[in-house]
């Protein structure tokens, strides 16, 4: 048995939708090959993702929306028809094999979940999955089939566990939350930037799940421009008083990196260091209540030459108990890429001292997100209160 796999294939490079869109999968082969060229992941880790069958797709999606998405693919699909799925959007373009390529991203998750639920391995990490804003009819933000979704679904089907969800993107992560928001079986928590001024504008502390599903829904939506501090304050006060109410079997993280300061579609202002500490209370909440039993997937990040290869290297560093990492990234990765970057690469693990200037609001945003996490957490402790009674 392995402690952790990576599911990987170059063919995740397929899910692009043009030269200029934000969403590069390019990012996914450069952590990869970071991992390769620092030493830190070996070929027997390396799993291949098999397609998902169109039946696991529509565990969640429409058959219809399914049928536009090929047809998306292979150019049959008539503008107007394909709008009212989200497909030929600014945000999610049209293009070729869409069906095929986006379907080995939902088989890379399905091919994770595999290998964890059946004992081949404790932790599992699908990098080219993570697509958290799909609808069960509609494309959105990018994200065309939302694995994530169908991975948990999926779980309660063949495996018949209780699902904690985590999702640290900046952007809610609203297609899973809709997905079980009446289902007391999944819960699902999202710590994002608060949606007054991002996409997609949801993620309130008020979505607590409705029917069944009441109080199986948290959300954190974070001031903009919160720091380290005040994101990992949330984070482990959130993770630590859900996980021990909710006592999962498993959990699924969803690790984008777009908190981050660099990144260029969000407001908030963390470092790197976040991308050390939240996979590590993940990692010890998947031993404390799920046997180890651990399935993370990739997400946002849009900065791919700064940002996204040290987040994600450390979040497999961390599945694979490697810490204290620090100093220059591989030299021979920095070699293969710089000159390809359309950025200056990240030469460190660390980022540069006084990255940004001092936040004038620095003491108010961390008071307003303690009270939002105090808020996201009344039905939990109002539900202690009432069982001491």
């Amino acid at each position: 048995m392995h402690s952790s796999v990576f599911i990987y294939s170059d063919d995740f490079q397929n899910y692009r939708f043009n030269s200029e869109h934000p969403f590069n999968q390019l990012r996914v082969k450069l952590v990869y090959d970071l991992l390769q060229k620092g030493g830190f992941i070996s070929p027997s880790q390396v799993i291949p993702p098999r397609m998902a069958t169109d039946e696991e797709i529509a565990l969640i999606h429409d058959k219809n929306y399914i049928d536009a998405v090929k047809k998306g693919g292979d150019g049959r699909l008539a503008k107007q028809v394909g709008l009212q799925y989200g497909l030929g959007t600014e945000d999610t373009p049209l293009f070729k094999g869409m069906h095929e390529a986006s379907a080995l991203l939902v088989g890379g998750t399905l091919t994770a979940v595999d290998y964890v639920l059946e004992g081949k391995a404790e932790h599992a990490l699908n990098l080219g999955g993570g697509l958290h804003h799909g609808f069960r009819g509609k494309a959105s933000g990018f994200c065309i089939y939302n694995d994530s979704s169908i991975a948990i679904k999926y779980i309660q089907q063949k495996y018949g566990l209780r699902v904690m969800y985590i999702d640290t993107d900046a952007h809610h992560g609203d297609g899973v939350q809709w997905a079980f928001y009446d289902d007391p079986t999944v819960c699902t928590v999202s710590l994002h930037e608060t949606g007054r001024y991002l996409f997609p504008g949801t993620g309130a502390v008020n979505e607590r799940g409705q029917g069944a599903g009441y109080g199986y829904s948290f959300n954190v939506p974070l001031d903009a421009f919160t720091e380290d501090e005040s994101f990992l304050h949330a984070y482990r006060t959130m993770l630590r008083e859900v996980a021990e109410y909710f006592k999962p079997d498993v959990i699924v993280t969803q690790n984008g990196a777009d908190a981050h300061y660099y990144d260029p579609l969000t407001h908030l202002s963390s470092s790197i260091h976040i991308y050390r500490e939240i996979p590590k209370l993940a990692h010890e909440i998947a031993h404390e209540y799920c046997n180890g039993r651990w399935i993370a997937v990739g997400g946002g990040g849009y900065d791919i030459w700064r940002v996204v290869p040290r987040a994600w290297s450390l979040l497999w560093l961390e599945m694979n108990n490697v810490h204290n990492v620090d100093g220059m990234l591989p030299l021979e990765w920095i070699e293969e890429w710089k000159d390809k970057a359309a950025l200056p690469i990240a030469m460190k693990w660390e980022d540069p001292p006084e990255m940004y200037k001092p936040i004038p609001r620095k003491k108010e945003i961390e008071e307003k997100n303690k009270l939002t996490v105090l808020k996201s957490l009344e039905i939990i402790r109002n539900n202690m209160k009432n069982a001491l009674y």
